[in-house]
């Protein structure tokens, strides 16, 4: 069945190449034309629909280039602690989730800093408000949770590190017990919750979503289901289309040997359907869980976090992934564990040649707390630094959670967005969610208002790293959004409005559509 060609008129269309364009057309999977209203006249008999959008604006859809999917369908659908305002209400709502279903109860993004009790539950009262069920319940981050005592028991999570008597995990207890919980889902489960998350994504008007597979995070199966139902979409006819996925793999490497294997557990239909070996292969953790890695020991702790990977690891993870044509990268987020990928990089450049290196395109993941050294040699070996400008916007300031963690001053360079844009880093927005929701125009919003001033964005600079730089031009892919309520790209930094997704079109298939 043909995908019909649709005329827009009315519009602002941007970023296009014909300055002020009003119209565009879009042929199957492809931009066909972009002018004036004037001259779409002569484009109508060829339109299968016109659509006259009464000045709505039209961008090409979003990328979120770091995202987990089936996390995102499990919180979606799971108890939602977003809005928990202490540890009575979060019983309440585990009790409340105990009442559905009879597996585990699954909950994420309690955040206890604003809370009276200035503490999270502890596993004996998630065993009285679960009825004895097995609990696990994500602190925002995702970097640590609370468990219940029945998750606990039966799978030995007390004899690994991070483990807490009161029920709090994080590092190797936390990955068990997520693992735990997810190792449960089923294929059709998966498929329903990655539907839930790819269907949110749409309609928050994002056309594209990096997906962040580890391990700790998920099974092989996980990653090669969710790639083969983006990948069916766009092969089948009947299909509407949903978001493309990029897929990437936060598994360690150190030879050829090993990327071999990797590969050959995920067991992907086509080798180009891994993008890299990235993402989330943590060099540490958090700063709301004050996992990460840091130089100077937290304000609020007597701890500078947890350092999970050596300089030499990476260089070798580097090195592997460079010979084998694949993406390496690594999370990371404290100054302290900036400087172990920095100085892993370099030495991977020794091996392999600065040349090859930036041919690569390696990426980090977050690199909230670099230096100026750092940032140097990301610009220098062309490393894509992935960031989550909503980080700021719901953490940064002088009285947020980074300055609760570090202190005002070391708060104030954090996400050192405009540092990384000025020396040359290439960049690319994410949401990280569940971490942060699918809501990419605060991400746009977040870069252009930073905290810091010294690290802002330009509006046109912000939505081209959000966009991956792509234009309405002929011949581009028709991957594109239609949005109302708002004025055009150079606007929106002084008036701080948000568009409304109005339609979402992924390779010429409507993924979402409030239009009609």
């Amino acid at each position: 069945m043909p995908v019909p060609t649709t005329l827009y008129r009315g519009a602002v269309v941007q970023p296009s190449d014909r300055p002020q364009a009003q119209a565009l057309l879009v042929v199957d999977d492809r931009i066909g034309w972009a002018g004036s209203n004037a001259d779409a006249a002569r484009h109508e008999d060829a339109a299968d629909e016109v659509v006259d959008l009464d000045g709505a604006l039209v961008t090409p859809a979003f990328v979120d280039a770091h995202a987990h999917t089936t996390e995102t369908g499990l919180a979606l659908t799971g108890v939602d602690l977003t809005t928990a305002t202490g540890v009575t209400d979060v019983l309440a709502r585990v009790e409340d989730g105990a009442k559905r279903g009879s597996g585990p109860i699954l909950g994420h993004g309690w955040d206890d800093r604003g809370w009276p009790e200035r503490r999270p539950p502890t596993r004996h009262e998630l065993d009285r408000a679960g009825g004895g069920r097995p609990v696990y319940l994500a602190r925002v981050d995702v970097h640590s949770a609370v468990v219940s005592s029945a998750l606990a028991e039966r799978h030995g999570l007390a004899d690994l590190p991070g483990w807490s008597d009161d029920g709090r995990v994080e590092r190797d207890a936390h990955h068990a017990a997520r693992a735990l919980t997810r190792d449960q889902l089923g294929p059709a489960d998966r498929r329903r919750l990655q539907g839930v998350a790819l269907e949110a994504a749409a309609q928050a008007g994002i056309g594209c979503l990096h997906e962040m597979s580890a391990p700790h995070i998920a099974p092989p199966a996980d990653l090669r289901e969710l790639l083969t139902l983006a990948g069916a979409t766009h092969r089948a006819a009947r299909w509407p289309g949903v978001p493309d996925v990029v897929g990437y793999r936060g598994e360690l490497v150190g030879n050829d040997a090993d990327v071999r294997r990797v590969l050959g557990e995920l067991d992907l239909a086509a080798a180009h359907e891994l993008s890299g070996l990235a993402g989330d292969l943590c060099v540490d953790g958090s700063v709301g869980s004050r996992t990460a890695a840091m130089r100077t020991p937290y304000a609020d702790a007597a701890s500078c976090g947890h350092t999970y990977l050596s300089a030499e690891q990476v260089r070798d993870h580097v090195v592997a992934c460079t010979r084998a044509g694949l993406r390496g990268g690594f999370h990371v987020i404290g100054d302290a564990a900036v400087q172990v990928v920095s100085t892993g990089l370099r030495a991977a450049a020794d091996v392999v040649g600065a040349p090859a290196m930036r041919a690569a395109r390696h990426r980090l993941e977050h690199v909230e707390l670099a230096d100026a050294g750092a940032i140097a040699t990301l610009a220098e070996l062309g490393v894509t630094a992935s960031v989550q400008p909503s980080f700021d916007a719901a953490w940064g300031g002088p009285s947020n959670m980074y300055a609760e963690r570090l202190g005002a001053e070391r708060a104030l360079a954090m996400n050192p967005l405009g540092d990384l844009a000025l020396a040359g880093v290439p960049l690319a927005f994410g949401s990280d969610s569940p971490v942060t929701p699918f809501d990419p125009w605060a991400g746009v919003s977040a870069a252009v208002w930073h905290h810091n001033p010294l690290q802002r964005m330009g509006v046109d600079a912000a939505f081209a790293a959000h966009t991956g730089g792509c234009r309405l031009v002929p011949g581009a892919p028709a991957t594109y959004a239609v949005w109302t309520g708002a004025p055009g790209l150079p606007e929106l930094a002084a008036t701080g409005s948000r568009p409304r997704c109005a339609r979402t079109v992924v390779r010429g298939r409507i993924a979402f559509d409030a239009l009609r």
